[in-house]
């Protein structure tokens, strides 16, 4: 149980990190691979270009997904991660557009466009092996473990390498060779993964389930999802899933941005925030997945989600007064702006979870958390465009913030409670037996 938690959230930390990186080097990429003659176009052609990631994830959750389904969670954790290294660490080999011209961006979007597909499929495996590998009183804090704790170590590994890289070519030299070194470091995370796989059991509920699938039992399919009966439950998640994650690049993807450019931060100082916000999300992701096992995942969705629609777009503008000597109040405001947008999502793995049957679960989740969260991720790109000026991007990003919390709630309310529901039989394909879910529709 231990190594499929920490194997499940150490995969996930790594995907991420390696999708930090260009947020940590976005404004000195973007002169490099996407000239223009606006610092904001800049800014948005570089969040476009991760934005074809995001977009590429539900395709990888998909097709990893089904892998997952069909051989095992801990084959798709292997091959995923291992990818998504790789194509981070060439990332950093690429030459210029000063050097070869429009080719520079078309093969940066290109490996962007693969690294996407291999981060969907590693959603597959780590949303679902650890919380299929512990008892149903744990599942709720493996679920914030996983999603809020995964995402926050991510986001302290970039920090520190972001330092430390700055801090060994400080000035120009971070435009020459500092951005490279960063996603070189892909690489290394890659390998790390993979020496903590090797202790890596799988999943005891795939496992039942798989020993106990006939030959006439047709694997799952992702068009299983829009099965009749399950379209709601598609829909329902999505919306969910859509608001958690536009919370989430909103704030959290979106501060190094944020600090570099609307309050000008240094990148020392600029680091160091990130690294103290990004571990605060830790305990806060397992106390509120935590919480979700003691009241409900439904209940917990619901009141985070009110809170957030006041106090999210009250923060940004607030932050958006501050200057770069303002550290004090940056790190107060940054600490309760990341806690509250990722405690929004902590209980989402297991909820998912819940919403799917075993045979289609790795498939269901990896393409409703991928969709969901590319949906929200183009929302940092959409804030940009928004604004005329980086003065004006703290108004645009409230207002964007409130109306991605409202889809959450909408999500969080038309859903039913699912929390026990993890080992139910498919109620779409076993009605008979199937037991109806807390709080849902009699």
């Amino acid at each position: 149980m231990i190594t499929a938690g920490a194997a499940s959230t150490v995969g996930f930390a790594f995907d991420l990190f390696d999708l930090f990186i260009l947020l940590y080097v976005a404004s000195t990429i973007g002169p490099l691979f996407f000239p223009a003659e606006s610092q904001t176009l800049q800014l948005a052609a570089t969040y476009a270009s991760f934005g074809v990631s995001l977009i590429m994830r539900p395709l990888g959750g998909a097709v990893f997904g089904r892998y997952a389904d069909r051989v095992g969670r801990r084959r798709s954790m292997i091959v995923t991660i291992t990818g998504v290294g790789v194509a981070t660490a060439l990332m950093g080999a690429l030459p210029t557009y000063a050097a070869i011209g429009v080719m520079a961006p078309v093969l940066f979007v290109a490996l962007r466009l693969v690294q996407g597909l291999l981060v969907g499929g590693v959603v597959a495996s780590t949303h679902t092996l650890g919380t299929e590998s512990v008892p149903q009183r744990w599942r709720g804090m493996v679920s914030g473990l996983v999603g809020g704790g995964g995402a926050g170590l991510g986001a302290v590994i970039a920090s520190l390498v972001f330092l430390g890289v700055s801090a060994a070519y400080p000035g120009e030299q971070f435009a020459v060779w500092g951005w490279r070194v960063m996603f070189f470091t892909g690489l290394a995370a890659s390998l790390l993964s993979l020496a903590l796989f090797r202790y890596l059991e799988e999943s005891p509920i795939w496992a039942a389930a798989a020993a106990q699938r006939g030959p006439d039992v047709r694997p799952a399919r992702a068009r299983d999802l829009v099965a009749p009966g399950r379209v709601p439950v598609l829909l329902t998640s999505l919306a969910l899933v859509i608001g958690a994650g536009a919370q989430y690049y909103l704030t959290s993807g979106y501060l190094p941005t944020f600090f570099a450019s609307v309050n000008e931060m240094p990148p020392g100082p600029r680091g160091l925030l990130l690294v103290w916000t990004s571990l605060a999300i830790l305990p806060a992701a397992l106390l509120v997945g935590h919480l979700s096992e003691r009241i409900g995942r439904r209940r917990v969705f619901l009141g985070i989600g009110v809170v957030n629609l006041v106090a999210l777009p009250l923060l940004v503008l607030a932050m958006g007064a501050l200057g770069p000597d303002d550290t004090g109040s940056l790190l107060l405001y940054g600490l309760a702006l990341t806690v509250l947008a990722n405690a929004s999502y902590a209980a989402v793995p297991i909820y998912l979870n819940e919403r799917f049957p075993t045979r289609l679960r790795a498939t269901a989740t990896a393409l409703v958390w991928n969709g969901g969260f590319a949906i929200g991720g183009l929302m940092t790109t959409f804030v940009t465009l928004a604004s005329p000026t980086v003065g004006d991007i703290p108004s645009r990003l409230a207002i964007f913030l409130a109306a991605c919390v409202a889809i959450f709630l909408v999500g969080a309310a038309l859903s039913p409670e699912t929390r026990g529901a993890l080992e139910r039989p498919d109620p779409i394909d076993d009605t008979a037996t199937s037991p109806r879910l807390e709080g849902s529709p009699s």
